[in-house]
């Protein structure tokens, strides 16, 4: 069962402050990294599918483990942590530590996922699904560097950083995904365009503590998808396409901006029009820059982002919920949870506005947005009593 506890250890990750040695142009957060670094995995995996050892289950669920461990242990510099982590007996006790600091929060999760996660940090990284994911992290983090570089020119250790980079870079050329971006400024392009979801701050009309980005939102969105998605044990195949559409679901938004549902809705046909827009935009700057093999899959999770579906005999077909858990939860049918999308997507609207007022925000917007995102989702929960229970403890109210 997801609970409270849960939900706000992943939300710190909104207040954790990269790169807080150097001068930024702008807050760098840990949430944003995380979400990027996601994008890249998505893309090295797709390049890797034929590698008979791919598991798709094990890089998304190793990037929720890792973004876990990064909350606990911070900001921690990397000359350091991998000083610790050539010692085995030092890394051993690290992994201890952060494993005693989440036990409480991820055991309402079950003993198995409590299993896997202690599991992940004693087992050789030396596999196709980790190496996926250490590259992305490389690749982001040198990402950010760029972005800092031109303020930080005289830096004392900027030599030692490039190096450093550049090192760890060349670990993974043998990867496809990582050949494909060094040969082709396209696909540097894409990863770009998904980094700069970082810079659109939602809520940007109002001031708030913590600026969470549209980055970092759909990363939230995509790992409370796929906890849902473990919870009610379905599919792998499922549970890919919902982690995945959480993470591409404000995609289209690299080109159009946080568009606020008040403004959708002001104008009957204004939420059509805006979306027939954002696929025009898809088609022109994003899909133009991916390989074919790409496209559908993530006109999938950036156009029919919240609608429940299945492919079947090679078409995309719009189901029930109902449907969805009697008939189609096997991986041949690719079975797709857009509703859950949805409602993640209002519990991130919920968790925003709810931290926005305990951090002092004044602004009686916020108030009036979580109550009347709390009172629609009680109103008709897609996934019953869990997010009932979620709602209910934001508020200090007790589920009868």
């Amino acid at each position: 069962m997801i609970e409270k506890s849960l939900i706000l250890k992943i939300f710190e990750a909104a207040y954790m402050q990269r790169w807080n040695d150097k001068i930024r142009p702008m807050d760098i957060f840990e949430l944003d990294k995380q979400g990027h670094k996601m994008f890249i995995a998505y893309f090295l995996g797709k390049f890797q599918e034929k590698d008979p050892e791919l598991d798709w289950s094990q890089i998304i669920e190793g990037g929720i483990f890792e973004l876990l461990y990064r909350i606990v242990i911070t900001d921690l510099k990397p000359s350091i942590f991998y000083k610790i982590k050539a010692n085995p007996i030092k890394h051993s006790r690290l992994n201890q530590w952060v494993y005693q600091n989440l036990e409480e929060v991820l055991k309402p999760l079950g003993k198995d996922f409590l299993i896997r996660f202690q599991k992940y940090f004693e087992e050789s990284d030396n596999n196709v699904n980790k190496r996926i994911l250490s590259a992305a992290h490389v690749y982001s983090s040198f990402w950010e560097y760029n972005l800092l570089l031109p303020f930080n020119q005289n830096a004392y250790d900027k030599k030692e950083i490039e190096e450093g980079f550049q090192k760890r870079l060349e670990q993974y050329y043998d990867l496809e995904g990582m050949k494909q971006l060094a040969l082709y400024q396209n696909y540097r392009q894409f990863i770009d365009l998904c980094g700069q979801l970082r810079f659109q701050y939602r809520w940007s009309n109002l001031h708030r503590v913590p600026k969470t980005s549209v980055l970092g939102h759909s990363l939230f969105v995509a790992v409370f998808s796929y906890f849902f998605s473990i919870e009610e044990k379905y599919a792998p195949k499922r549970i890919y396409n919902n982690f995945f559409t959480g993470l591409f679901h404000d995609l289209p938004e690299i080109l159009t901006r946080d568009v606020i549902s008040p403004v959708k809705r002001s104008v009957e046909g204004m939420e059509e029009l805006i979306k027939e827009y954002e696929k025009e935009q898809l088609e022109k700057w994003i899909y133009s820059l991916l390989p074919p093999f790409f496209i559908e899959e993530i006109r999938l999770f950036a156009e029919t982002e919240f609608e429940n579906s299945i492919l079947e005999n090679g078409s995309l077909k719009t189901v029930s919920l109902c449907q969805l858990n009697e008939k189609y939860n096997l991986d041949r049918f690719s079975p797709r949870d857009g509703k859950l999308v949805k409602e993640m997507d209002e519990l991130a609207a919920f968790i925003e506005a709810y931290e926005a007022v305990e951090n002092g925000a004044t602004s009686p917007k916020f108030k009036e947005a979580y109550q009347r995102i709390r009172e629609k989702t009680l109103s008709n929960p897609t996934h019953g009593a869990g997010l009932e229970k979620i709602y209910h403890s934001f508020i200090n109210e007790e589920v009868k």
